[in-house]
C-alpha cells in the first residue's frame, strides 16, 4: 500500500520539460605567489523530454558569486578644502566577486519577479535590506559599491557572452581577477523562457591560497605575534644587506 502511494505521488509530480546539464573547466583555483588571474569555462547542454518550443526562445544565464560579507560604504564630501567621510551605509551582505553572463539582454531574458526571487543581477545579489535610510539613499551607496568593484574587475555584467547553439548547447567564459578572496564560489546556470526560470543548475568553485601564500596567510591569522616578529626581522635583515652592498660598492 505504501509503495503504491509513493508511486502515485511520483507520477503526480510533473517532470521538467527542459533541464540543464553543465560542467566547468575547473572546480578549483589555486592562488600562488605569481597568481595573476584565471579563466573559468562554463559549458553544457539542455536535456529535453519534449520537442523544442517555438513560441519563445530559450535563454541561458550564468552567475558566479564569491563569498558574501558585510561591507561599509562611505561617502566623502569636501569640507573646508579637505575630503572627509560624511555618511556611511552598512551593507548586510555583498559578494566579494560577482559575474553574471547572459545569452541576451538581461531585462529581456529575465523578469523582475524572477530576478527578485533568485537574486540574479548584481543589484539583487547585494543585500542592504536591513540598513537604515531611504530606498534612494541605499541605491546611491550600492551603486557606488558596484561602480568601485566593477573598476577592480570584481563585478562583471557580461551581456551576450553566453553562446547558445540551436537552443541546446551553450558555453561561456568568465575571467577571475588576481585579487580574489578565498572561499567557495557559487556557480548557477539558469534556463529561462519568456523571462521565467525553467531550471537551475548549481555547483561550486573552490578558491584557495597554496604554497607560500597559504603559509603566510595562516601565520598572520593564527600566529600574529610570530608573524609580526618575523616581518620586523626580515625588514632589519633586508636593510642591513642593502647597507652592506652599498658600502661595498663605494669602496
Amino acid at each position: 500500500m505504501i509503495r503504491l502511494l509513493l508511486l502515485l505521488c511520483a507520477l503526480a509530480i510533473p517532470a521538467k520539460a527542459e533541464e540543464v546539464v553543465a560542467g566547468l573547466s575547473q572546480n578549483r583555483v589555486s592562488i600562488t605567489t605569481n597568481f595573476d588571474g584565471s579563466e573559468i569555462l562554463v559549458f553544457g547542454a539542455v536535456k529535453r523530454e519534449i520537442p523544442i518550443p517555438r513560441d519563445a526562445p530559450l535563454e541561458v544565464i550564468v552567475t558566479i558569486a564569491g563569498p558574501s560579507e558585510p561591507v561599509t560604504v562611505r561617502k566623502k564630501d569636501k569640507r573646508l578644502g579637505i575630503w572627509v567621510n560624511t555618511d556611511a551605509l552598512h551593507v548586510d551582505r555583498a559578494p566579494a566577486f560577482y559575474a553574471v553572463a547572459t545569452s541576451g539582454v538581461l531585462n529581456s531574458v529575465l523578469s523582475f519577479e524572477e530576478d527578485f526571487r533568485h537574486r540574479i543581477s548584481i543589484e539583487r545579489a547585494i543585500r542592504a535590506d536591513g540598513a537604515p535610510g531611504s530606498t534612494e539613499e541605499k541605491g546611491d551607496f550600492t551603486d557606488a559599491l558596484i561602480r568601485i568593484r566593477k573598476a577592480d574587475g570584481l563585478y562583471q555584467t557580461l551581456i551576450g557572452a553566453v553562446n547558445l547553439s540551436e537552443e541546446t548547447l551553450f558555453r561561456t567564459s568568465v575571467a577571475l581577477p588576481a585579487n580574489l578572496t578565498e572561499g567557495d564560489y557559487k556557480t548557477r546556470i539558469f534556463l529561462t523562457r519568456r523571462g521565467e526560470v525553467l531550471d537551475v543548475f548549481e555547483t561550486t568553485i573552490n578558491v584557495q591560497k597554496v604554497g607560500l601564500e597559504r603559509l603566510l596567510f595562516n601565520l598572520a591569522h593564527e600566529r600574529p605575534l610570530i608573524y609580526g616578529l618575523l616581518s620586523i626581522f626580515i625588514a632589519i635583515a633586508a636593510g642591513w644587506i642593502a647597507s652592506a652592498v652599498f658600502r661595498y660598492l663605494r669602496t
